[in-house]
Parts: C-alpha cells; sequence; structure tokens
C-alpha cells in the first residue's frame, strides 16, 4: 500500500517569491490595453478587425470575468484611432415630400456649423425681407401696378353699365353678387308695383333684356377677375424679385463657404426656392396676436420656421478616428433612435428636428459593442440588428409602428446607410445557442473570439501577471505588493483552475482578492502588501461563504450525519461529494453503501429509482454493471441483485465520480471482506475497471480532512484519487503539513484493483476470486431453485393426467 502513497514532494506547488525579478511591483510597468494568455482570442479578434467585408462581426465568446468587454474596448479604440474619422449626419426638411426627412451626410464639424449658419440667416431674413417691403421702391412699383390695372378694370365697368343704361337697365350689387335692374325714362328705378301694371309683352321684353344682360354680367366679371390676376402676377413677381433681392446674396454667401460639399449647395438652393415661395410668412412675422386663434396662427407661423433648421442627428465633431461605442442598455430606442414628439392643443406633433440617433447611427464607421444578453432580453431588438447589418441600413421608427391595429401618420425619415463592425460579448452557450438556432447569426456574425479560463503558468505568463497585478494597483489606487504577496497571488489563481501547470485568467475574481488584501494590509499597518494579508483575504472571502459548510460539518460532529473515520466494514465506503454554494465550492465525505443478494435484477441505483439521481450518475451505474459483467460473467449470466445508495442523500446525485467507491463498497458486499472507513476515495471507472480524472479533488481531499481532523486525526487516514489528477492538487498549507508530519495521507491509483488492494487490505486476485465464489454460489443456488420448480411443475403436470384419465 505504501507503493500507491504521493509524497510531499509531488504535493508542493507554491510558487517561490525567489523566481520574481522584483521585490515589490512598484518596479513593474502596467499593461492596461494587453490581455494575458488569449493569444488566439486576441488573433481571432485582430483579425475579424481587419476584414471589412459584409458579415464579419465578432462574437466574444468566454465566461464572464475573463476580460472580454476591457479588451475589445481597448482593440477597438487602438484600431479606430487609425482609422478614418466619420461625417456628420444631418436630418433636413424634404420640401418635396415634407413626411419623409431628408438625409445629408457631411464633413465632420461641418454639420455643427451649417446648423448654426441656418440658424442665424433664418433670424436676418425675419428682419431684413419684412424692411424690404416697407420700402419706397416696393411700395412705389406696387402703386404703379395697381394703377396700371385699377383703371382697366374700372373701364371695363363703366362701359358695361353705359350699355346697360341705354338698354333701360342699370347695375346693383347685391348679396347674390351683381344684378341688373329696369329704369324710367327718368332713369330711377321701375317698381314692383309698377312692373306689374305693365302689360305682357312689355314685361316680357324686360325679362329677356334682363337675362341677357345677367348674362353679360358674368362674362365682364370674369374680364375683371382676369385683370386682377394679371396685377396679383404682378405683384407676386415683385414681391418675389424683391424676396430673391433679400434672400439670394445671404444664400449665395453660404454656398460659397460651403462650396466643398455639392450636397449642401444643392440644399441651400432649395432652401432660397422655397424662401421665395413662402415669402408671405416672413412678412407676417412680426404681427402681433389679438385672440386666441390668432395666437394660434401665429403659432403655426412659429413651426413653419423650423423646415429651415438642421437636425445634427450625428455629430462627428469631436470624434478622433473611428468611433467605439459601448452600449451597456441596449434598449431598442438606445440602439435604433426614435422619433420623439410634444403635446400641443392636446395632441401630440412631431416635426424632422425630433427625430434623434441611436447608438447603431453613432457607431457608423466604427464600432458598436454590446453585451449579447442585454440585446436580447430587450424586446425587438435581435431582430432588428439582424435586418439593419443584412440590409447594411437602418429606418428609423417607433418601436411597434409595424403592429399597430389602426396606423397613425407620421414621420417616414429616409435610411440612413451603416458601415459598421458589431462586437456582442458572451458566454459559450449564448454563441451556440444562436448558432443552432438562429440561420443568420452565422452569417452575420463569422468572427468567433473563444476567451479560455486558464493560461499556462510559464515564465512569460507569469510576469505578465505580475504586471497585470501592478496596473491594478495603480488603477485602484492600492498598496503596492511585494513578491511574496504576488507570489501567493499566483498561487491563488493556479488554484482558481485547480491546475498547478495553469493559470486562471478569471480576472475579477483576482482583481477582488488584490483590493481586498489591500484592506486587510491596512488593518496590519504594512507598507506594503504582505503574503499574509493575501492569505488572510482568501480565508476571509470563504470564511463569508461557509456557513453551508459549517452546518454540515456541525450535523457531521453530532452523529446526525453518519459518518466512520477509523474501523472497518463490509459494503460500505466513505465516497466524497462536492457542494456549490453560489460562488463558494467545498467538499465532505457522504457514506456509500451496497448490499448484495440472490436474484437477477442486476445492480440497482437506489438513488434512480427514488428519482433522486442525474444523468451522469446513472451512467456511472451502468458503467458499473458493464465492468461487473465483464469480469465476473463470461461463463455463465449473472445471477445477482445488488442495490447501490448514498446515504442521508436528499437532494439528489449527479457526477460519476462515486463510480471506483461504488465498485469498492459492492465487491466488498459481495466477497465479505470489510472496507477501511478510514480511507475516503474518489475517482471515476471506465467499464475495464481504469481509472479517470474527476473535478473538484482539492475540495474533496481537504473536506475529508476536515472531518478526520475533527474526530481526530490519527495518521492512518487519507483519500485516494486518481494519478492522473495529480496535476491538480492544490492543496492547503494545513493539509500539505498534516501530509508531511505523517498525520494524512493521500494515495493515486490507475485501476480499480489498486483501490481494492488499499481499501480491502488484500491482493486484488483474492479479492476477485471471492467475488467470483460468491457469485457462483449464487449460480447453483438459482440452478436449484429452477431444479425445484421444474420438478414441481412436472409433477404437477402427472397429477392433472392421472385426474383426466
Amino acid at each position: 500500500m505504501e507503493k500507491y502513497k504521493i509524497d510531499i514532494s509531488n504535493l508542493d506547488y507554491n510558487f517561490d517569491e525567489k523566481e520574481l525579478d522584483f521585490k515589490t511591483t512598484k518596479e513593474l510597468s502596467a499593461i492596461d490595453e494587453e490581455i494575458i494568455g488569449q493569444n488566439r482570442a486576441a488573433d481571432s479578434l485582430d483579425f475579424g478587425m481587419r476584414v471589412g467585408k459584409k458579415g464579419y462581426n465578432i462574437f466574444m465568446a468566454g465566461e464572464s470575468g475573463t476580460g472580454k468587454s476591457t479588451y475589445a474596448e481597448n482593440m477597438t479604440e487602438e484600431k479606430a484611432a487609425e482609422m478614418e474619422q466619420p461625417k456628420d449626419i444631418l436630418y433636413v426638411f424634404n420640401f418635396s415630400e415634407p413626411e419623409k426627412p431628408r438625409v445629408m451626410r457631411v464633413q465632420a464639424g461641418m454639420g455643427k456649423d451649417l446648423k448654426d449658419d441656418m440658424e442665424k440667416i433664418v433670424e436676418e431674413l425675419q428682419e431684413e425681407i419684412p424692411r424690404a417691403f416697407e420700402g419706397e421702391e416696393y411700395e412705389q412699383e406696387r402703386k404703379e401696378i395697381l394703377n396700371q390695372y385699377q383703371p382697366k378694370s374700372n373701364k371695363v365697368m363703366q362701359e358695361f353699365e353705359e350699355s346697360a343704361r341705354e338698354r333701360g337697365f342699370m347695375v346693383q350689387n347685391s348679396s347674390q353678387g351683381m344684378v341688373p335692374v329696369p329704369i324710367d325714362e327718368n332713369g330711377d328705378p321701375i317698381s314692383r308695383d309698377d312692373f306689374q301694371d305693365m302689360d305682357e309683352e312689355k314685361k316680357k321684353k324686360i325679362r329677356s333684356e334682363s337675362q341677357e344682360i345677367q348674362n353679360e354680367i358674368s362674362q365682364v366679371m370674369r374680364k375683371i377677375r382676369s385683370i386682377k390676376e394679371e396685377a396679383q402676377d404682378e405683384l407676386a413677381a415683385l414681391e418675389k424679385k424683391i424676396g430673391i433681392s433679400v434672400v439670394q446674396p445671404i444664400i449665395c454667401h453660404l454656398q460659397d463657404k460651403y462650396e466643398d460639399s455639392q450636397e449642401i449647395v444643392d440644399y441651400l438652393e432649395e432652401v432660397q426656392e422655397d424662401i421665395v415661395d413662402n415669402i408671405d410668412k416672413f412678412r407676417n412675422n412680426e404681427q402681433q396676436p389679438q385672440n386666441p386663434l390668432m395666437a394660434m396662427q401665429q403659432q403655426d407661423d412659429g413651426n413653419f420656421f423650423i423646415r429651415y433648421q438642421i437636425n445634427l442627428f450625428v455629430n462627428n465633431s469631436k470624434t478622433e478616428g473611428a468611433p467605439v461605442i459601448y452600449e451597456k442598455n441596449p434598449t431598442y430606442y438606445n440602439l435604433f433612435g426614435k422619433i420623439e414628439g410634444k403635446s400641443q392643443f392636446g395632441t401630440i406633433t412631431t416635426n424632422f428636428t425630433m427625430i434623434k440617433s441611436g447608438s447603431l447611427h453613432k457607431a457608423d464607421g466604427g464600432f458598436l459593442i454590446v453585451q449579447a444578453k442585454d440585446l436580447l432580453t430587450n424586446p425587438f431588438c435581435w431582430e432588428t440588428l439582424k435586418r439593419a447589418l443584412i440590409n447594411q441600413e437602418i429606418t428609423v421608427e417607433n418601436i411597434g409602428e409595424q403592429y399597430r391595429r389602426i396606423p397613425i401618420i407620421t414621420l417616414k425619415p429616409e435610411e440612413v446607410e451603416l458601415d459598421l463592425k458589431v462586437i456582442m460579448i458572451g458566454s459559450p452557450y449564448i454563441y451556440y445557442l444562436l448558432y443552432n438556432f438562429d440561420e443568420e447569426f452565422s452569417e452575420l456574425f463569422k468572427i468567433k473570439a473563444d476567451f479560455d479560463t486558464e493560461m499556462e503558468r510559464n515564465k512569460g505568463n507569469i510576469n505578465k501577471f505580475a504586471d497585470f497585478v501592478s496596473s491594478v494597483i495603480n488603477r485602484e489606487g492600492l498598496k503596492e505588493f511585494s513578491a511574496g504577496a504576488v507570489a501567493a497571488m499566483i498561487d491563488f489563481s493556479s488554484r482558481l483552475t485547480e491546475d498547478r501547470e495553469k493559470l486562471s485568467t478569471k480576472f475579477n475574481e483576482i482583481i477582488e482578492i488584490l483590493i481586498e488584501s489591500d484592506v486587510w494590509s491596512e488593518s496590519f499597518d504594512e507598507d506594503v502588501v504582505s503574503a499574509s494579508s493575501v492569505k488572510k483575504a482568501i480565508d476571509e472571502k470563504e470564511r463569508r461563504s461557509n456557513l453551508l459548510e459549517e452546518k454540515i460539518q456541525e450535523q457531521i460532529d453530532r452523529d446526525h450525519l453518519l459518518l466512520d473515520v477509523s474501523g472497518e466494514e463490509i459494503g460500505q465506503i466513505n465516497g466524497l461529494s462536492v457542494y456549490q454554494a453560489g460562488n463558494y465550492t467545498f467538499g465532505r465525505p457522504a457514506r456509500i453503501t451496497a448490499r448484495s443478494y440472490l436474484g437477477k435484477e442486476g445492480v440497482i441505483n437506489i438513488e434512480r429509482e427514488a428519482k433522486m439521481s442525474g444523468r451522469i450518475h446513472s451512467k456511472g451505474v451502468m458503467i458499473l454493471t458493464g465492468y461487473l459483467g465483464g469480469k465476473y460473467a463470461h461463463d455463465a449470466p449473472l445471477s445477482l441483485t445488488a442495490s447501490i445508495a448514498f446515504e442521508q442523500s436528499y437532494g439528489g446525485v449527479d457526477g460519476d465520480s462515486a463510480t471506483c467507491a461504488e465498485v469498492v463498497a459492492l465487491l466488498s458486499s459481495l466477497a465479505e471482506i470489510p472496507v477501511r472507513q478510514d480511507i475516503a476515495i474518489t475517482g471515476s471507472m471506465n467499464q475495464k475497471g481504469v481509472v479517470q480524472p474527476i473535478g473538484g479533488v482539492n475540495e474533496k481531499i481537504e473536506g475529508f480532512f476536515k472531518v478526520c481532523q475533527a474526530k481526530g486525526l490519527t495518521g492512518e487516514q487519507g483519500v485516494i484519487i486518481p494519478r492522473r489528477n495529480l496535476d491538480n492538487l492544490m492543496l492547503d498549507q494545513e493539509v500539505l503539513d498534516a501530509v508531511e508530519e505523517g498525520k494524512f495521507n493521500l494515495y493515486s491509483i490507475e485501476e480499480i484493483d489498486q483501490a481494492l488492494e488499499i481499501m480491502l487490505k488484500q491482493d486484488a486476485e483474492e479479492i476477485h476470486s471471492a467475488v467470483k465464489e460468491k457469485l457462483e454460489e449464487f449460480a447453483e443456488l438459482e440452478a436449484e431453485n429452477y431444479t425445484d420448480i421444474d420438478t414441481e411443475a412436472e409433477e404437477a403436470d402427472t397429477k392433472t393426467d392421472e385426474d383426466e384419465e
């Protein structure tokens, strides 16, 4: 048995601070922008950023705390600094289709200048245009036009009235318009009574003549209206000429200023034409409201001038290189923008200046970083983002517009073309869900950057790890760490990975210990954080979370949970379990028992029968059955029924690390050889009896050690582990000291026979022989039972035949 013991020299994993090239972290350089131990992910991210084609967006997959978000920001900012500064994006009024605002793109910074200039010229024109129409030149030309057309109108009317009088009629205005009225020889209107006294012939003549004159009135009025229209056209032309004389110099000045942007020049030309066409809006701007209706009219006039404003949708004037947007709250409106509204006279109104941009627009020409979980849990966001990336454009519309039962009239802004790279950050689980169940995902996110949770514990990574510690110290304002404290942090990092050849890349947990070590160092009045402060921080963090562990230990101490750590028992063994309590993991032994007897049912997994067994544990029991069949049932089938149970287990069992323990307990029951209770065992096993590595080996060993320590260490107690788990041993110093002093023992095995020799204290072949004898005995008893049953059946048949005769 001594040959299976693990020597203390194979357990020492503590990093020697003498291997570090510094005394304190003050001598180190920070590496805020560098990522440690993630070469694969870094290469993938770098390649994805260099591909400028459609669909080469990036998904950064990895567990929380591995530095994905920080590295994404640093890398994108570094890449963005080398890229071209994107243009400003503007929304302007569409003079031909007001409900469809237009998009304009101008050089960065030009958008703000144009916005300010347009506000200034509108204010200027509101003052200059009314002043221009108050001048003598305008009044004189206006009078000339009126003097030119008024006589024409008067002459036409006068000639018509004279013609009517010659025919015995005069023309009067009435509520129905102009009407002919018959007159007598004196030129006075004929009364109704005088008309009734006339003979029928004369009345008929007057009616006929009246009708003719009435028809001529319509023609005359058309002539007069035509004359007035000519006058109005002349006046409008005059107003347009005056307006152009005021507007054109101002617009031309702006066009000269923005001559490098043909889009702005064309827009200003449209502005000039619209101002001239709506010159009355500027002339009436100074009218004071006399009543509420007039106030509403003035409000409408004020809204009219909004059309000349510039909606600076995306302002890149202060952007250096390409933009990098990290959207930490990816709601629909935050990502894709919205159309705002305001309450006015009991209704909600909007206009193109209320179109607001989202992160997608702001990131155009650069990078958008978003957390996958946050994106997927916000309604409509994922589908809208996919549509934008597929079409490479995005339309600003309020959420749910397409789902309204009755469409409402609103703005339909022009689509904004997009050219950006989206970086999604999430867990591998989310990545594979999207990859397998969303057919468009693989077409849009062709680059996967996989972040590992561990890295090699080599010289290069150790140096980078120390530099990382230095960078955290600088960023968080912590005390400097001694070389011994950094060495303790290296050991803690390896402990997180459960592998002495690895370092953890879960930097959030490392940062927590660094900060807490600084606090404990303050309590100890240290100028530099020491290794003891680091150890104190680790111990206290465990203590804050180990209430459940202490409660279980208390149940063991009070014999409420039955465990033996001395003596021997047939069919009973100490297995090892791992408990997860939030962020804290600990191990505790579990009593496993096996009973065997004659039967045909094979191995019964009591946990499975009670529906408390997980799938992996059930698989382990089936493997055990396969091992038994392969080992003992070459010549005849097994005549065996055996039950295996985790005693006092009420929360379910899963995992296959108890397979070795279950085999030993079962063979002990069959061979009737007692099992040592002072040794616990953990290990998975295949059908050929080869022992396989398991997880949580450190917690399991420490859990059994604490139970033995509480009941009293005898020097005979220990734990058996798979040999393939040796590199995973990162045991607490208290356990290492007990092993070195001979108070506690560790064993490693490669085959189940070695476990049998240790636990049953006999040669494996002797144990197998005893098992075979028992199985043969069961087989013989079963054969005798079958013979007895057959004899009874034959006798029963004979008796039946005799009765029939």
